[in-house]
This record gives C-alpha cells, sequence and structure tokens, in this order.
C-alpha cells in the first residue's frame, strides 16, 4: 500500500496522543491533521465513516451535551453538526488507503498496520 497514513487527531486528547506514539514507534511516516486546525468538510467526513464501515452515530460522541439533542436529526444533519462542532466526532481515526480504523482503544491502529 504505497498511500500515506493519516491520523484525524485532538492533540489534546489522551487516545490521539497514544495513538500517535504508537504510529511514531510503527517506523511508518504519517501525516497528522489536527481537525480544529483543519476542519473536517462534510464531505471528508462521509468519506471517513466510509472507509470505517460504521455508521455516522457509531462516530458519534454519545457523552458530548449536544449529542443528546442530535437523537432525531437525519445522517446529514449530523454530518453538519460534527462539521461545526468536532468535539462530536469519536477520535482519533487513522486512515491508509481505503481502509479505516477508530483507534479506541489506540492498539486498534496495530490492526490496520499489519
Amino acid at each position: 500500500m504505497n498511500d500515506k497514513i493519516i491520523i484525524y487527531q485532538k492533540p489534546t486528547c489522551s487516545k490521539c496522543r497514544a495513538t500517535l506514539s504508537l504510529l511514531k514507534d510503527s517506523g511508518k511516516e504519517f501525516e497528522s491533521i489536527n481537525y480544529y486546525e483543519t476542519p473536517l468538510t462534510a464531505d471528508k467526513l462521509r468519506e471517513l465513516v466510509r472507509k470505517l464501515n460504521m455508521t455516522v452515530r457509531d462516530i458519534l460522541r454519545k457523552d458530548e451535551p449536544l449529542a443528546r439533542t442530535l437523537d432525531a436529526v437525519s445522517d446529514d444533519e449530523l454530518i453538519n453538526a460534527m462539521v461545526e462542532n468536532p468535539d462530536l466526532i469519536q477520535r482519533p481515526i487513522v486512515v491508509w488507503g481505503n481502509k479505516a480504523k477508530l483507534c479506541r482503544p489506540p492498539e486498534h491502529v496495530m490492526e490496520l498496520l499489519e
């Protein structure tokens, strides 16, 4: 696989920092994207959901106060809410080619690197 490994993360997130450490230890080159500084677009978020082979609701951080108000919204409305409020997105997400992993726990990144 020649595609670059990309981690979408938040620097203050402990799971993100642990996943970054595992990526560094793997010796593989990767790009780190802080999606608070470089916001995800709705199209990019849909692409990530597809690569994760999950639903939009699967990557919703349900403990966030705003998430509790989003029970009855459509997937498109949920995507838009996540784009506007990145705290709603589970993290970190690591992508390599057409595959992606939600690295909760961080060790899930190893499944992607195999």
